[in-house]
């Protein structure tokens, strides 16, 4: 009787004893789920916010718009204001109209980098020297890119180059305009640095999220939204403000974005190092994006954002 009591104790203790070690044994670490890294060329812009309702200043469109009105043959005119992509490398931009047809013109906001092209060539298409504008230059059927005054420069018609669209131009027309912005660049580039002391608030953890001191400034403000901009050839911050935005298009998504801890609502979008979110009648765009490309996390966009909070949630 006392064998057979001893032999279920030990029955009943070896699998308790072996639960015990596993318990003490460190437990399989578990990956955590991968983290996309940006891979936008450029932060979405503010409805409205296409040069229409753009930052006064210099700017090739309203530069060449008269002279092209003669080499074309055809109305050309521009819109009046200007504005910056925040991309990489950051452009800025205006709009020609051209018999109506929208043609956007960029200039590299700093000096271009060894690989500027290559960044404004990506996701083009099939790409053809064009040698009569320089020996770097380049098209495809959306867009021309060359440089200047040792800047970049894009030249991008709504509707392509020789697409056959309603709202796009020929190669010929093309051409011209980019003859024209090249001829034009080196009297309207913008210094690299343009400030709002509002902006001033982030200027700290957006140079440090960059790395650097920002070699790039570009702050304005478009009917009293404000734009912010840090940048250097290979980062950018932007936080961006609208107002009565009617919707926020990142929520049409499919799956829909991750939601965020600000604004109602608020959203954070890894692939495309972005945070937005609504406050009443505004929507704010928190953007960071690195070349080459590294995960943006939801703390590095708010620390970015909030010393300017009180700003947009008053």
């Amino acid at each position: 009787m006392r064998i057979a009591l001893f032999a279920v104790l030990v029955a009943l203790l070896i699998p308790a004893c072996s639960v015990a070690r596993n318990a003490d044994q460190p437990r399989p670490s578990v990956a955590p789920p991968p983290a996309g890294a940006p891979t936008a060329i450029a932060p979405p812009q503010p409805t409205g916010l296409d040069g229409r309702s753009g930052a006064p200043g210099p700017q090739a469109c309203t530069t060449i718009a008269r002279d092209l009105t003669v080499r074309l043959g055809v109305p050309v005119t521009a819109n009046p204001g200007a504005w910056n992509d925040g991309g990489l490398p950051a452009l800025d931009l205006c709009t020609l109209l051209v018999e109506g047809r929208s043609v956007t013109i960029g200039v590299s906001a700093l000096p271009r980098q060894p690989d500027s092209l290559g960044r404004l060539l990506n996701g083009a298409g099939h790409i053809s020297p064009l040698s009569e504008l320089g020996p770097e230059a380049q098209i495809t059927e959306s867009r021309i890119v060359f440089i200047t005054a040792d800047h970049a420069v894009r030249v991008t018609p709504a509707g392509g180059i020789d697409q056959g669209r309603a709202d796009g131009v020929d190669r010929a027309k093309a051409v011209i305009i980019a003859l024209a912005a090249k001829d034009a660049v080196p009297a309207v580039l913008r210094a690299a640095r343009q400030t709002d002391p509002t902006c001033q608030l982030s200027n700290s953890t957006a140079e440090k999220f960059i790395g650097a001191a920002a070699q790039l400034r570009r702050d304005y403000r478009v009917h009293g939204a404000l734009t912010c901009i840090w940048g250097t050839s290979d980062a950018t911050v932007s936080i961006v403000e609208a107002f009565d935005q009617p919707s926020i298009p990142e929520t049409e998504r499919v799956p829909p974005p991750r939601s965020a801890p600000i604004g109602r609502p608020g959203y954070y979008l890894p692939e495309e190092g972005e945070l937005v979110f609504r406050v009443g009648r505004r929507v704010v765009r928190v953007t960071a994006l690195t070349s080459p490309p590294r995960e943006v996390s939801l703390t590095a966009l708010s620390d970015i954002v909030d010393p300017m909070k009180p700003l947009f949630l008053r």
